[in-house]
């Protein structure tokens, strides 16, 4: 049996509706009722409903221990999707907790109920940092620990070397580090929200890039990692290098609204974030944009994933198209 961790969430909702497309069998964790909404909605949008009943689903909580006793029992590998994403500096503990040590608690109930496999969900945030006659981040780019990186990904970094730590000890592992990953059913959190705003009217964009890829990818990409007989890989999980104005723009022409066009400046995103920062401490509201998120607005960062087409032979679907197949469902779920 197959258990996936954040099956409620963006990766692990698409991740189960493949998994009961090719018939096997599901365990799956939710932390509570609300959640699954999200999941079912997902479902609904490509009439599967009907796969729901074939999930076993189990409340608990990857940072809860004793809620993870009962989980493990008769399942042979794990997805482990759950995580924290957020560029809030105040959810740093949050972060380091859920991220870190959440995944560090799958790893040991892995290793405890001899899981044959275990494949983990980090980030393209969690690869290493370029010296200066670098330009193309790989899987073999070391991380500086004197750079300066997001608490997300530090938490990320630190998640995957929990996973290292599995290895050592026994257990066979996967690790695959996705772009900013594209898809459809979570229009009010990560690249969904993008969607969502361009919907209304977003006006904004900038000129940095970074990498792209569609949760339908990230999930063959996964199966494709666990069914591979080698343990100890990582695979960068990238469709495409591309500028923000171009993704915002694409979007724009896909859900046929108005196309941004206001080219938003660094010291624009500099003076925003911290009025951002302002209003959070004022009115105790959620932040918009953090330093860290502003400033990679800008950055151009290019992204390999020549390791995962040359040894899996893998092929990305084109983000431009994957962009257009998203937005057919946007009306259905907004």
């Amino acid at each position: 049996m197959i258990l996936v961790t954040g099956a409620t969430g963006l990766v692990g909702s698409h991740l189960l509706l493949q998994l009961l497309k090719d018939n096997q069998k599901v365990r799956a964790l939710y932390r509570n009722a609300a959640t699954l909404e999200k999941t079912k909605s997902l479902f609904h949008s490509y009439n599967k409903v009907d796969l729901l009943d074939h999930i076993e689903w189990i409340q608990a909580d990857i940072i809860d221990v004793p809620s993870l006793e009962h989980v493990f029992q008769n399942i042979d590998y794990v997805y482990h999707c759950a995580s924290l994403i957020s560029f809030n500096p105040n959810d740093e503990k949050l972060l380091r907790k859920t991220n870190i040590e959440g995944t560090a608690n799958i790893v040991n109930f892995c290793l405890n109920y001899k899981v044959k496999k275990l494949c983990y969900v980090s980030s393209i945030a969690a690869l290493g940092d370029l010296k200066e006659f670098e330009d193309t981040i790989t899987e073999a780019t070391e991380w500086n620990p004197e750079a300066t990186h997001s608490d997300y990904a530090i938490s990320k970094y630190g998640a995957e070397m929990e996973v290292w730590r599995g290895q050592q000890e026994g257990l066979s592992v996967t690790i695959v580090n996705p772009g900013v990953i594209l898809g459809s059913g979570f229009w009010k959190t990560g690249s969904g929200l993008l969607f969502t705003q361009v919907a209304q009217g977003l006006s904004f964009f900038t000129k940095g890039s970074t990498g792209f890829v569609c949760v339908t990818d990230v999930v063959k990409s996964m199966i494709q990692c666990m069914e591979n007989q080698t343990s100890g890989a990582r695979f960068i999980v990238v469709a495409e290098n591309a500028s923000y104005e171009k993704i915002v723009k694409t979007i724009a022409l896909a859900l046929k609204v108005k196309i941004p066009n206001l080219y938003a400046r660094p010291w624009m995103t500099e003076i925003y974030w911290r009025i951002d920062g302002l209003l959070s401490m004022l009115f105790n509201k959620k932040r918009i944009l953090s330093q860290s998120m502003a400033r990679s607005l800008h950055q151009t960062d290019w992204y390999s994933s020549e390791k995962i087409k040359s040894e899996l032979g893998f092929q990305f679907q084109n983000i431009e198209s994957s962009i257009i197949e998203i937005a057919k469902y946007y009306p259905k779920q907004k």
